[in-house]
């Protein structure tokens, strides 16, 4: 159910407050554009700096907008298990599809901490789980033993694998019935070698239709196109990642596109000038200037 080209949707905002008149007509971009999914309130839509409220009504709005045209996995990790239960259950409640659960970040749990974390949101709440292993952010990593116990949950359907190791992927594939998606664009081929099934992605915000074009080649089992979208996506995608901290790029490129605001919340600041004309040759190459 979710595979290919999920995107990490963006929050935008307008004069400091969440804009979901915005939000919507990106719902309706994606979906039109052919993506198979929705990402909301991810590390790209900025959950850390949404009030509680605002991240359930981003939450709400997708849903809605969506009108089960594709699935939703929204965003409800925390770093305390009762929040993210609580997430959870209103993601379950007004309608989503499954949720992504982030690793816990700053208290650092163990690997047993991780286990008691994920298993507790998977068994309170009816819902589909998909991992979130990014330890560069979270600084802890969900080592493959831990995710193999995980897989053993009904619940926990699927992990986003955004660790930059292929060895960690490949346990992942070898060992779980988990479908194991990329949290990295420019990684979702290299992963779809060793058992990946799509993306959660940044770049889809501004080319859906080309990421889709990528998932679409791997699902379909056609590597050799798969490798020609990838080495066209390739330098666009590490803009997005390498340019700045994510999703500072992301916001500033829908800007130049005529897509969303730049606007980003404290303590995310504006793209440098150097990065900028950086970013602006990025996107003239690639043919979006």
């Amino acid at each position: 159910m979710f595979t290919g080209s999920l995107v990490a949707l963006v929050t935008p905002f307008a004069d400091g407050e969440v804009d979901f008149e915005t939000l919507r007509e990106l719902v309706n971009f994606q979906i039109n554009s052919g993506t198979d999914g929705l990402v909301p309130v991810g590390t790209t839509g900025e959950s850390p700096t949404l009030t509680p409220e605002e991240h359930k009504e981003v939450i709400r709005t997708v849903v809605e907008e969506t009108r089960h045209r594709v699935p939703v996995i929204a965003g409800a990790g925390a770093n305390s298990t009762a929040e993210a239960i609580e997430l959870a259950s209103y993601a379950k409640a007004v309608g989503a599809d499954a949720t992504l659960q982030v690793t816990p970040y700053y208290n650092k749990p163990t690997q047993e901490g991780l286990y008691q974390h994920f298993a507790a949101i998977a068994n309170e709440v009816d819902l589909p789980v998909v991992l979130y292993n990014i330890p560069g952010r979270c600084v802890v990593n969900i080592d493959p033993a831990t995710i193999i116990r995980l897989a053993a949950l009904e619940n926990i359907v699927a992990v986003k694998e955004a660790t930059g190791k292929l060895d960690q992927a490949s346990e992942i594939a070898i060992s779980t019935n988990l479908t194991l998606l990329s949290g990295d664009d420019s990684l979702t081929l290299p992963i779809a070698s060793v058992g990946g099934k799509g993306v959660i992605s940044v770049v889809a915000n501004i080319v859906p239709n080309d990421v889709k074009a990528m998932t679409d080649a791997i699902l379909e089992g056609d590597f050799a196109t798969a490798r020609k979208w990838h080495n066209k996506l390739f330098s666009l995608s590490n803009a997005m990642l390498n340019l700045a901290t994510n999703p500072i790029p992301i916001k500033a490129a829908m800007a130049e596109l005529k897509l969303c605001s730049e606007e980003l919340r404290l303590p995310m600041v504006p793209l440098e000038d150097g990065a900028r004309e950086k970013l602006r040759t990025a996107l003239a190459d690639y043919g979006l200037l």
